[in-house]
């Protein structure tokens, strides 16, 4: 079936059941009534669960917010007492459909950095089009402890409260690691993108890119509240044990 406007902005998941019947032909009333009511009940489910995600997201961040503010406060002051510049730092990443958002995370690097990034890409340790370094020299020292903790994502809550991100998703990517992406990694983008996900809690930065992608389309798949609380709960020891962390 040869994807018009309005069905590349469906779920996946309703794509692949289009797809499945499109070319079927139905002989029977009794056939095409059980075509209605499977496609009925996929559109009504889809529909519940996205609902129950936002939910999700609304409920759990509130909480976070509340709790993790007396952390935040500690972190905005210690960046600012570390280094000069912002608290923040604003970047642009790519959202579900490739809608571009601004994201926010605390500073962990030093004003200079996106500038000494080219002369650092031969330094690159990372497989794709992501950039990473293990031992950045752009990170300052109060940096890498709050990026070894996770604390540096702090600010995306406010990401999913205005409904740019999720709690659980595939990360955010930049658009000019976008810009690189073959057919099946675009894949990452029909899903909102997340604090955390399954490759948050399967290596980190130790999984390499392919293997990334696996985990975020196999998320897509699988999407569910249960699969989203499943992955929440696993958050915690992977982010306690800076798993894959830098």
């Amino acid at each position: 079936m040869r994807p018009t406007n309005q069905t590349a902005q469906l779920d996946p998941k309703t794509l692949r059941m289009l797809e499945k019947f499109a070319d079927r032909r139905f002989q029977s009333t009794q056939d095409n009534q059980r075509l209605r009511l499977v496609m009925s009940w996929w559109v009504v489910r889809n529909k519940i669960v996205g609902n129950l995600k936002r939910v999700l997201d609304i409920t759990v961040s509130v909480v976070a917010i509340i709790l993790g503010s007396p952390i935040m406060l500690a972190t905005a002051l210690a960046i600012k007492l570390d280094s000069p510049g912002p608290i923040l730092f604003c970047q642009t990443r790519v959202g579900k459909y490739g809608e571009h958002f601004a994201c926010y995370k605390f500073r962990s690097m030093y004003i200079d950095a996106e500038t000494r990034k080219a002369e650092l890409m031969a330094r690159n340790e990372a497989d794709g089009p992501v950039f990473k370094i293990k031992h950045d020299p752009r990170v300052t020292r109060v940096g890498r402890i709050i990026r070894k903790l996770s604390i540096d994502e702090l600010p995306q809550l406010f990401n999913v409260l205005r409904g740019e991100m999720s709690l659980v998703g595939p990360r955010p990517a930049l658009p000019s690691e976008v810009a690189k992406y073959n057919y099946e990694q675009i894949g990452r983008l029909h899903a909102i993108p997340g604090i955390t996900g399954l490759q948050q809690v399967s290596g980190r930065s130790d999984v390499d890119f392919k293997r990334w992608v696996e985990l975020d389309l196999q998320y897509i798949s699988e999407q569910s509240i249960w699969k989203d609380l499943e992955i929440l709960v696993r958050t915690i020891p992977a982010v306690l044990f800076s798993k894959g962390a830098y």
